[in-house]
């Protein structure tokens, strides 16, 4: 795992993806501090990380995939995790529903990941 505070390049990211069948890299943003963890097989493991040792709060943890291949296009962070399912906040599905909280995690990927 690797937490991203400044930039990451799409380099890293093509070759983190290629471990996950060179498609993607999971990653969970923190909407409220600007950073993302990537590089784990489960996005279950990367919010328990920011959890315990960046001391997020889980209201602000959202899983992506990145998909490096797709860089400069919209299908670039795909809003699918099991993390994301919070009934009792009013995210009833994998998806990330709020498109305030879509626009804030494409802010964040798109200020952390350089070409």
């Amino acid at each position: 795992m690797q937490v991203v505070r400044n930039s990451i390049s799409l380099i890293e990211l093509e070759k983190m993806a290629e471990k996950m069948y060179g498609k993607l890299v999971k990653a969970v943003v923190d909407i409220e501090k600007g950073i993302m963890v990537v590089d784990a097989d489960l996005h279950a493991d990367q919010e328990l990380f920011m959890l315990e040792e960046e001391g997020s709060q889980q209201v602000n943890l959202w899983g992506i995939n990145i998909h490096p291949s797709k860089f400069g296009t919209q299908e670039l962070i795909e809003f699918d995790s099991m993390i994301n399912l919070r009934p009792s906040w009013g995210n009833t599905t994998r998806s990330v529903e709020d498109p305030n909280i879509q626009t804030r995690i494409r802010e964040i990927v798109s200020a952390l990941v350089k070409q």
